[in-house]
């Protein structure tokens, strides 16, 4: 009896290795045999209107490279304008994988058409037809995963944006790019930095801010900085803003006093700040 017990045990195991090998060999031998599938990058993206680059919405072929172009084909919808909110650069409708490559781009560009008032726009993109017709569009049974993209638009306030600063001292001029102007309300703003061409030039970025008064003037408040020695010396001024090529000028006023002095030293920067 214990022999055959022995035996049973045996084969028992025998025949749990023979199963996990099958498996084994099994789960090898099975491979993906498609089809592959195109699908948006993301699911969804969000700009301010004042961003002045072209967008890449990205759309990839998720599976092997192809020798051939891929063309995908997308409508638009959404509540956004086109022409007025936004433009499609290249061509409307179609976006190319390139043979031998990944992602294809749609070029978005916003168009800033502030106005003050803190709403949003969106543009939805669907993915609607992929050739070769060996692709098919999205993951899943229904195909829903990736074929949709919404592009959120959010309105910006009418100064702000993205800025070249520049000055002229005596007889040398001076710039900084990539400036942002921000406002959480359209009417106090913050210059990121009006260091431009003064102390540890690109090192220190010094801020200030400024109000839209609403008739095209700005003032600069009474306010002290880091970069000075606060509360003894301050930074206030004028300025104004051209609602036709949206120049800010600011003309900001230094008031120091040096370690040792019994009066008040006051320096005028003329800053320009140009639309990117």
């Amino acid at each position: 009896m214990r022999n055959y017990r022995y035996l049973l045990v045996a084969l028992s195991a025998l025949l749990m290795g023979w199963v996990v090998v099958a498996c084994e060999e099994q789960d090898r031998d099975r491979s993906f045999e498609g089809p592959y599938f195109v699908r948006f990058t993301d699911s969804s993206l969000t700009y301010k209107e004042s961003y002045n680059q072209t967008i890449a919405v990205r759309v990839h072929n998720v599976g092997p490279q192809l020798s051939e172009p891929i063309t995908v084909r997308y409508a638009i919808s959404g509540n956004a304008r086109e022409g007025k909110d936004y433009a499609i650069e290249g061509t409307r409708g179609t976006v190319t994988i390139p043979a031998n490559q990944s992602f294809g781009e749609i070029k978005v560009k916003l168009i800033n058409n502030a106005n003050n008032i803190l709403e949003s726009q969106n543009i939805v993109f669907t993915l609607t037809d992929v050739q070769p017709a060996s692709l098919r569009i999205g993951l899943g049974s229904a195909g829903l995963l990736g074929r949709s993209l919404t592009f959120t638009i959010q309105d910006d306030c009418l100064l702000s944006g993205t800025y070249t600063g520049s000055i002229r001292l005596s007889n040398q001029s001076y710039s900084v790019q990539d400036i942002p102007i921000i406002s959480n309300d359209c009417k106090t703003y913050t210059v990121t930095n009006w260091n431009i061409g003064l102390f540890s030039f690109e090192a220190i970025k010094a801020q200030l801010t400024f109000v839209d008064n609403g008739d095209n003037s700005l003032t600069i408040p009474v306010q002290s900085s880091p970069e000075l020695a606060p509360p003894r010396d301050t930074i206030s001024g004028t300025g104004s803003w051209n609602p036709q090529n949206r120049q800010i000028s600011l003309n900001v006023r230094l008031k120091i006093r040096p370690d040792g002095a019994t009066r008040d030293s006051i320096l005028t920067l003329p800053l320009t700040y140009t639309p990117q």
